[in-house]
């Protein structure tokens, strides 16, 4: 069973950086496309980035530049580094694992000051 638990969410001020964290469990195959979402209140939720097993990378245009995502080798960690944060970017980032559609619980990010 794949579960995943995200971490390091909190309140930033605009500028600032953060990581989050995305611990995995489960995950038999060797290939997998892992994501991160987010949901602001009243939007629906978005993918800001994925990572496949082959380390390619997406990000959504909004993020392109000031967020950066990776993997460990063994893909028990993802995570989502935000560099420069703005406020529109206040939401819960989800970690979700495309093969088996598992998400994780969430974690609030706030960028305020």
């Amino acid at each position: 069973q794949v579960q995943l638990v995200e971490s390091g969410g909190g309140l930033v001020q605009p500028g600032g950086s953060l990581r989050l964290s995305c611990a995995t469990s489960g995950i038999i195959s060797n290939r997998y496309t892992m994501g991160w979402y987010r949901q602001a209140p009243g939007k629906q939720r978005e993918l800001v980035a994925a990572i496949t097993d082959g380390l390619i990378t997406h990000y959504a245009i909004s993020v392109r530049g000031r967020f950066a995502i990776s993997a460990d080798n063994d893909k028990t960690m993802i995570y989502l580094q935000i560099y420069n944060a703005q406020p529109e970017d206040t939401a819960v980032y989800y970690c979700h694992l495309h093969e088996s559609d598992d998400w994780g619980q969430g974690t609030q990010v706030t960028v305020s000051t």
